[in-house]
């Protein structure tokens, strides 16, 4: 294994959920202000998130979310840089704060497959600091697909 390739193992995350629904109500599931209200969240005691997005390419986003409990804001803000509806998302990705990510950009790729009436989504989350990192982001994407299966689409976990 080469320096390169263990760097790309801690610094890239890929993860894939199946959901019981068509493509287009998937995709739509991640650009829609109001759908991601319902499950943008990898917290259950954080308010419902706050969703500002300009979906086109070369178009910002800003998602905050509340920690009820604390009253800390968590936002991410970032550019698209694809959007093909409803095959593929690509944007940059950078936590606003003092937090330990706060700044560091990365990238995430969303590719929506269409499986029938089913719907597999490939979510490739690079170029993050470190392995720690990875964890942080690996724990907080499964939280918001399984927010994104129940609130969304009615299902548990389906892969």
């Amino acid at each position: 294994m080469t320096d390169l390739e263990l760097e790309t193992e801690t610094t890239s995350l890929r993860l894939e959920r199946t959901f019981d629904a068509p493509v287009e109500d998937v995709f739509d599931a991640w650009t829609n202000p109001e759908v991601l209200r319902r499950w943008w969240n990898a917290n259950p005691s954080w308010a419902p998130p706050s969703i500002e997005l300009d979906l086109r390419p070369g178009g910002a986003y800003r998602f905050s979310m509340r920690d009820t409990e604390s009253g800390e804001m968590h936002t991410v803000v970032g550019e698209y840089r694809e959007v093909q509806r409803p095959q593929r998302l690509v944007y940059s990705w950078a936590w606003e704060g003092t937090g330990p990510y706060a700044g560091h950009e990365s990238l995430v790729t969303v590719d929506f497959r269409a499986e029938g009436e089913r719907t597999t989504v490939v979510l490739e989350h690079a170029r993050l600091r470190d392995a720690q990192s990875r964890e942080a982001h690996g724990h907080g994407w499964n939280a918001v697909l399984d927010k994104l299966a129940a609130e969304v689409f009615g299902s548990a976990r389906t892969s």
